[in-house]
């Protein structure tokens, strides 16, 4: 027989094999501190640029019933949260599957705003979930400079262009400006979590939207989550069939490369060494 003849005549069994392929639930990892300007000591973070390709690859499968959204975060940037959740919602319903969202360890703040991009939102009992509020937060090193003799120059048109200046005194009005954006994105945030989980809302304005957050017992109480549960619980239920492929974010090169802690300039060293201390302490203002 032939060489030919031989590819011919596995032909109908390899049709046969792919026919018989189940369904597939595509997982996408979220997972890290939401930025858009990761560090390379950055291990995980989610931006928009960091999870297309994840995102794209995940609703891309030819026997796709669902996409799963398994969302590991403290929160961070309002707009990469918002712009990764509009993105699942145009596949979605480009797709027409339902989104399953997964909460783990933590979905709070920009956390849970990507889990409301979900059709269902579940946790574990022992998840955190919430901190529906805006919160920022820097270090002040006026007094560094000023101990080490730095003088800080900085030359602007316009009396507004640099305001709370971690390198200059902060001023009161710079704080009541800062808050009032605050109130703005709060609305907006407030605003996202009506739209998506509505009628499920079981508690007040005042209990919801204070920036708290809970168990995701409590918060499937509250009407946040749907139900407690994991990815492969659920999948296994829902669709006792499918397979599941998980669909991993881009990482920076360093981390790639197992050097996440690589500097490349020493001058870098003090920006990265902050930004990193900035991650540790979101995570950390949940005791993880």
């Amino acid at each position: 027989m032939s060489v030919t003849d031989k590819i011919a005549a596995r032909l109908p069994r390899i049709v046969a094999e792919r026919t018989e392929r189940g369904p597939v639930v595509a997982a996408v990892r979220l997972h890290g501190v939401i930025t858009p300007t990761p560090t390379p000591m950055a291990r995980n973070t989610i931006s928009m640029q960091t999870v297309e390709s994840a995102l794209t690859r995940a609703f891309e499968h030819d026997r796709l019933v669902a996409v799963a959204l398994l969302i590991n975060s403290p929160g961070g940037a309002p707009t990469q949260s918002a712009l990764v959740a509009e993105r699942v919602r145009e596949l979605a319903a480009k797709k027409k599957v339902p989104v399953l969202a997964f909460c783990e360890d933590l979905a709070a703040s920009g956390g849970y705003w990507l889990a409301c991009a979900g059709d269902e939102v579940y946790a574990h009992g022992t998840s955190l979930v919430g901190s529906i509020g805006v919160v920022s937060a820097g270090f002040g090193l006026n007094g560094l400079i000023e101990r080490y003799g730095v003088e800080r120059r900085v030359h602007t048109a316009g009396e507004n262009k640099v305001r709370l200046d971690p390198f200059s005194p902060e001023k009161p009005e710079d704080v009541e400006w800062l808050k009032g954006l605050q109130a703005q994105l709060h609305e907006q945030f407030v605003a996202w979590v009506r739209e998506r989980r509505g009628a499920k809302l079981t508690a007040t304005d005042d209990e919801l939207f204070n920036g708290e957050v809970w168990t995701g017992a409590k918060a499937v109480e509250l009407g946040l989550v749907d139900g407690l549960g994991t990815l492969r619980s659920v999948v296994a239920k829902r669709y006792p069939d499918a397979e599941i492929a998980i669909a991993e974010p881009r990482r920076p090169l360093l981390a790639r490369l197992g050097l996440a802690g690589a500097t490349t300039r020493s001058g870098d060293f003090l920006a990265e060494g902050l930004a990193a201390l900035e991650e540790r302490a979101r995570w950390s203002r949940f005791g993880l």
